[in-house]
């Protein structure tokens, strides 16, 4: 099962570190295996996303999901993606930074150097964004309790994750600018730059959002019309409108799972900027990571044991805020690409440790005077 699932995710695995080896050496086989792990960890909530909703839909529009959104994501969003964002941040076309990159790799790196500023300005504040409204958001299952049930609380207030995010950034440039003035107004416009691409970041988040659920609700309005109309062909022997309303609501379906895909293959683009500049790197990387996602996807679907580890989803959004506050701070510091490559990778363990813990936690409490929850009587992690 498990070779049927993940074949061809290993077979492009092994593709993908002997390139790394013959264009870097062995430091681009590590980079390149950080980059695979990063966007496997950052994306096990979108799997598990991906597979609640999938399992709904007939297996013709699976299909056309595990097909044509893998073209998307892994050609679109991994390959093409990053050369987009150095484009527009360099101010050249797509084609010239393709070539410097595959061709004059000094000036590649001194153009996304220069650039970095508004790379991690943006991508910082999409992913700040995506945490902060994981973390004030009320749940049943938590993971550091004493972090989560607080905030779930503040969570209550509107716009919450949006002030701070803005708080965060005006910061964040500030800093910028209170530096530059110290050095006698070198790279003045820095702090502009980082308060523009941050504040387009958060509206890039804000729209993904309403996309994401403006699809959402679609879905729902179509299940609910969808169910009523199998109600009313029973009692009529009708079928034709159940029918039409089940392909227009796959239809939903599989643009709902595509807006969040795009969104969480954003997160890795972003996040693998905090890794390394090598836009072939990041390509190899990211790709292999998204076939293992696909893979992953196509398990939870025929198998669903992943949603077992509970606390998972919480590992990948700490990773993802610890990026956020990483990508901002390198604005101003230079941070070691291990330490950037690795936080995400222990985040995850951590989480899945203590959703072992807490199964066995069950386990044991099975027969007893009652079965532990997300509340009371679980272990809660680290």
């Amino acid at each position: 099962m498990i070779l049927k699932t993940f074949g061809w995710s290993f077979a492009i695995t092994a593709l993908g570190l002997a390139a790394a080896v013959l264009y870097g050496g062995w430091e681009a086989f590590g980079v390149v295996a950080i980059l695979c792990i990063l966007e496997i960890s950052l994306s096990f909530d979108n799997a598990v996303v991906n597979a609640g909703v999938l399992k709904k839909m007939n297996a013709f529009w699976q299909k056309i999901f595990l097909t044509v959104g893998v073209i998307i994501a892994v050609f679109g969003m991994r390959l093409v993606f990053p050369v987009v964002i150095v484009a527009i941040t360099a101010k050249i076309g797509p084609i010239e930074a393709v070539n410097l990159a595959l061709n004059d790799a000094d000036r590649y790196q001194q153009l996304v150097t220069d650039a970095h500023p508004a790379i991690a300005a943006f991508g910082g504040m999409f992913l700040m964004m995506i945490f902060l409204d994981f973390l004030f958001e009320e749940r049943d299952i938590q993971w550091l309790r004493w972090i989560e049930r607080p905030l779930s609380k503040l969570g209550k207030v509107d716009m919450l994750s949006v002030c701070i995010a803005l708080i965060v950034l005006l910061v964040a440039s500030m800093t910028v600018a209170t530096q530059a003035h110290q050095h006698g107004g070198i790279h003045v416009d820095k702090a502009q730059t980082v308060l523009v691409s941050g504040i387009a970041g958060l509206i890039t988040y804000l729209v993904v959002g309403g996309l994401s659920g403006f699809f959402e609700n679609k879905l729902e309005e179509d299940e609910e019309r969808e169910h009523e109309a199998e109600e009313e062909a029973a009692r009529s022997g009708k079928k034709v409108t159940a029918v039409a309303l089940a392909g227009k609501a796959a239809f939903f379906m599989f643009l709902y799972l595509e807006v969040l895909d795009a969104s969480f293959s954003f997160d890795g683009v972003i996040g693998a900027f905090a890794v390394t500049n090598d836009i072939v790197l990041m390509a190899l990387g990211l790709g292999v990571g998204a076939m293992y996602v696909r893979s992953l996807t196509v398990y939870l679907v025929r198998q669903g044991t992943l949603d077992d580890y509970v606390y998972l989803e919480h590992g990948a959004h700490y990773a993802i805020g610890a990026l956020a506050v990483l990508l901002l701070v390198t604005i101003q510091y230079q941070i070691h690409e291990v330490i950037t490559g690795t936080i995400g990778v222990v985040l995850i363990a951590l989480s899945f440790w203590s959703s072992v813990r807490r199964n066995k936690a069950i386990a044991a409490a099975e027969g007893g005077a009652g079965s532990p929850d997300g509340k009371t009587g679980v272990p809660s992690g680290v």
